[in-house]
């Protein structure tokens, strides 16, 4: 059945700035209100489909309190409804948002006028969030755009200890000194930053049966090597194609992806099976998870066998159909030319790609070893691709991974 026409973009901004006008969605119910269920809740929970995420980590700074951050974000699915999800998973201390706003981005950290509207939480204009916890706010009437440039506004009032956030964004948002989430123009948001903090989820409400797909990855799929500020990781790529495609029902997708992470073992991040429930199971609307990740752990010393590597995907893999999720397997990139590369790694990749290829425990397989390959040195990357590290694609690697995928496999059900 072809899809259902989205609306324009201006109209959507229309929609945006119309409820600024009539001044709904503006809660006057004191501060205090409850955070929503720590990472534990259950799969899926909540309604709507995640249109951005991006995972959280434990960054080597600590948390401030009146401190303001705006951060800027690539929505892949448009809807109403919109609600953004506050991590503190890492934190030690709990955080306090006073202020907490949604608009749409101009240009740097300038928004649309009329756009930025203020979120709150159970009715009540700020929240605190406790060490370890998480928070979802109420949704936002109004429509957003797909493919927009949303930038979500915090004003952290009180706050200690470890911050939690994600280190890789290769997107700049912005920093400031005090409460100037209201403001639309940059004036107090000078101050540029890499990284996301605190937010790690954006939710929507789109057409009825519309659905959603977690990258869950490492440093490839966190977009290393791709053009900061351009939308040119893989996942962005794949965003493109889902909303250009006029059959599937998969149009959210949200980036797990996290520079170093492992599939057993926890180093930068937690590993892939510690982080399942929180980073993929966890968000609504996610029908299909996408596993690409294995490369750091057969490259890392000591390295697990081939065999471990392959019971850590059966595991994961069971724990996703057991939430009711397609999972997809991607096959591991040549890599030789990387200082950690030896005949040893070479091994083992070839044995986990021939278990990802032909094992039966994925639901589909995308086999990017065979797009990202030399067909004159099938252990090393195709020069066109490669970033120059022999391990990261670059903007037309990125771009031949999101083109690898059939869309068709992300509409799968676990069987």
């Amino acid at each position: 059945m072809p899809r259902t026409a989205r609306p324009r973009r201006r109209a959507a901004l229309a929609a945006l700035s119309c409820c600024v006008a009539l001044g709904c969605g503006t809660g006057t119910v004191p501060a205090g209100a409850r955070p929503t269920q720590p990472p534990d809740v259950p799969a899926g929970s909540g309604r709507g489909v995640v249109t951005w995420a991006s995972a959280a980590d434990r960054l080597g700074e600590a948390a401030r309190g009146d401190r303001g951050y705006r951060l800027v974000v690539r929505t892949s699915v448009g809807g109403s409804g919109l609600r953004v999800r506050l991590s503190n998973a890492f934190g030690d201390q709990p955080v306090t948002f006073g202020s907490v706003r949604a608009g749409l981005r101009r240009s740097g950290a300038a928004l649309v006028p009329g756009s930025n509207r203020p979120l709150t939480f159970g009715g009540a204009p700020s929240v605190t969030v406790p060490a370890g916890g998480l928070v979802l706010s109420d949704p936002l009437p109004g429509r957003v755009p797909a493919g927009s440039d949303l930038a979500v506004s915090l004003h952290v009032t009180r706050a200690g200890g470890t911050l939690t956030g994600h280190r890789t964004a290769l997107q700049t948002s912005y920093v400031s000194d005090g409460d100037h989430t209201a403001e639309e123009s940059a004036t107090h948001w000078r101050r540029r930053t890499g990284s996301w903090f605190y937010l790690d989820a954006v939710t929507v409400r789109p057409r009825r049966g519309t659905a959603a797909v977690a990258a869950l990855g490492d440093s490839i799929t966190d977009g290393w090597h791709s053009t900061a500020d351009l939308n040119r990781r893989w996942p962005d790529h794949l965003a493109r194609r889902l909303a250009r495609s006029a059959t599937g029902t998969v149009e959210g997708v949200a980036n797990e992806g996290i520079s170093g992470n492992r599939v057993l073992t926890d180093g930068p991040g937690q590993s892939a099976l510690n982080r399942l429930s929180r980073d993929v199971l966890s968000l609504p609307g996610v029908r299909t998870v996408f596993l690409f990740q294995g490369v750091n752990d057969i490259k890392a010393d000591p390295a697990p066998t081939a065999a471990q590597l392959i019971a850590g995907y059966r595991t994961l893999v069971d724990r996703a159909h057991a939430a009711g999720k397609c999972v997809v397997g991607a096959t591991i990139a040549p890599f030789k030319g990387w200082p950690e590369w030896d005949p040893a790694a070479e091994a083992a990749r070839r044995k986990v790609n021939a278990f990802i290829r032909h094992g039966g425990t994925f639901d589909a397989v995308t086999d990017v070893d065979r797009v990202l390959r030399s067909p004159r040195d099938p252990e090393r990357m195709l020069p066109a691709f490669d970033s120059g590290d022999h391990i990261h694609p670059n903007d037309k690697g990125m771009r031949a991974v999101a083109d690898a995928v059939d869309l068709d496999s992300l509409e799968c059900r676990p069987g």
